[in-house]
């Protein structure tokens, strides 16, 4: 069942997304939104899970970093096309920006970020 708010994880800059938030999270947001598509039991989900909690911490109020479970809200990831996760995609006014497959380092993710905030 999808969740129909967005929920902020306690002492955390990320975000929660549903299906039912999505548009006007990421799409609607006015800052560049990063999206990592995941699951729990995805092993490299949850390897890079502390890096994309560093990041949002550290261009927080520069990028909003939503986490989406496709478990729970496999309409979205459909409507992006996400067959391997975790699957990270930079929105801005938006439109996918940039794209990344797979369990990627910190220094990739900003050279990801960096150009879009």
């Amino acid at each position: 069942m999808a969740v129909a708010n967005t929920v902020t994880h306690e002492g955390s800059n990320t975000v929660t997304l549903s299906d039912s938030s999505f548009d006007e999270d990421v799409l609607r947001s006015d800052v560049p939104v990063l999206v990592d598509f995941w699951a729990q039991w995805c092993v490299p989900c949850r390897q890079i899970g502390p890096t994309v909690e560093l990041l949002a911490t550290e261009y927080a109020g520069k990028l909003k970093v939503g986490k989406l479970d496709v478990d729970t809200n496999g309409s979205t990831a459909m409507r992006y096309n996400v067959r391997g996760i975790p699957t990270l995609l930079l929105f801005k006014d938006g439109h996918i920006v940039e794209q990344r497959v797979g369990a990627v380092g910190k220094s990739e993710l900003q050279k990801m970020v960096d150009p879009h905030v």
